[in-house]
């Protein structure tokens, strides 16, 4: 697969996760389209270009499986049929594609390579304190996309409101954020 087919794939996954700039996306079936149009959307890959142990196909099939959940309650401790605690749905989602993920945030943020935040991709796993936790690690999303112009982030997560997406820079999130992981086999 060439490095611009693959850049196709890519963003036809994260037209549902940019509804702003779906119009703006490239046809996979297109294979004149300019390569100028799809490099604006180059947040996905590292600075060299490279996908690192980035599974394309699988960060797909794990984001439709996580978009397909919102909304899904949240409960202490639940790890699927019908309800989720974050680190249940981080690790409900993982398994789907055989990765066993540790079972709780704390541990889950022992596992995989460390991250710099220039170079989150859609599927790393973010990591926040939270009230019970102090300055521990005690909540876990995962990234759906990032913007290397401002740094954010958005991430899916199982929130105490359900199954939802938010924002890095939401003032909640900010002031909590301690560090992404990328969980690879």
């Amino acid at each position: 697969m060439t490095l611009k087919k693959l850049k196709i794939a890519v963003l036809s996954l994260c037209a549902f996760a940019m509804p702003a700039m779906a119009n703006q996306l490239p046809d996979n079936d297109n294979d004149n389209q300019d390569i100028d149009e799809i490099d604006n959307y180059d947040f996905l890959y590292n600075n060299d270009g490279s996908i690192d142990n980035y599974d394309v196909a699988s960060m797909e099939n794990l984001m439709d499986e996580a978009f397909a959940l919102i909304g899904t309650r949240y409960q202490r401790g639940a790890m699927g049929m019908g309800a989720f605690d974050c680190s249940g749905f981080t690790s409900y989602l993982y398994d789907q594609m055989g990765i066993k993920l540790n079972r709780t945030s704390r541990a889950q943020y022992t596992q995989g390579e460390a991250v710099d935040n220039s170079n989150l991709q859609t599927g790393d796993l973010v990591f926040f304190s939270s009230p019970r936790s102090g300055r521990g690690v005690g909540h876990v999303g995962i990234v759906v996309d990032y913007d290397p112009m401002n740094g954010n982030f958005s991430f899916i997560h199982a929130s105490i409101k359900g199954v939802k997406v938010s924002q890095s820079n939401e003032p909640y999130y900010s002031r909590r954020y301690i560090g992404a992981r990328r969980i690879t086999e």
